[in-house]
């Protein structure tokens, strides 16, 4: 979502300066309600369940990402909408993208970190905890990422453009997102 986001606000915003502006704006409006969403997290912690509070950032980024996708993909559907904020809806595909980046990062730090650990919590053996926590954070993160990357190279150089393959990475989260709930229901 982020290369794709990043290629909208280039478009909407091609002067360095305004570009500048925007994602000074992004990042204090990311800190802040990460901030406010850790406080949140932890009351959702304390009053519910563990499967309740894991399914909440799989579920944002799902709603978020149907958004932002059906935005680029089909803008005429949106104009309307952005007509009536008077925006266009390559803006309000650029102001949803950063409120999906900030969702993302907010559910991450204030309820899918800790829900990651407390799951560690629940095995019995000292040593399968502490190995299990290793292979994840050393191993599952960083090739997540590197896939992830390999991926969108591959579909950008076979399609010839990230535009052209955008339908498909919307597809490839959605599809990730479905097996994410699907994985903390079990």
């Amino acid at each position: 979502v982020e290369v794709t986001w990043k290629s909208k606000l280039k478009q909407q915003f091609p002067d360095p300066s305004s570009y500048a502006a925007f994602m000074g704006n992004f990042s204090s409006a990311t800190g802040l309600i990460t901030f406010f969403s850790m406080l949140l997290g932890r009351f959702i912690l304390k009053r519910t369940k563990w499967t309740f509070a894991a399914s909440i950032p799989p579920l944002t980024l799902l709603s978020t990402g149907i958004i932002f996708f059906s935005l680029n993909l089909l803008p005429t559907a949106w104009a309307p909408l952005a007509g009536l904020l008077g925006m266009t809806p390559l803006a309000l595909a650029v102001l949803a993208g950063a409120a999906q980046n900030i969702a993302s990062k907010a559910t991450k730090y204030s309820l899918f970190d800790p829900c990651k650990e407390i799951a560690y919590i629940s095995m019995d053996d000292p040593e399968q905890r502490t190995k299990g926590k290793a292979a994840v954070d050393v191993i599952g993160g960083p090739f997540g990422k590197s896939f992830g990357s390999i991926l969108q190279q591959m579909l950008i150089l076979s399609l010839g453009s990230l535009a052209a393959s955008t339908p498909y990475l919307g597809l490839i989260l959605f599809l990730v997102i479905l097996n994410w709930v699907r994985a903390v229901r079990d």
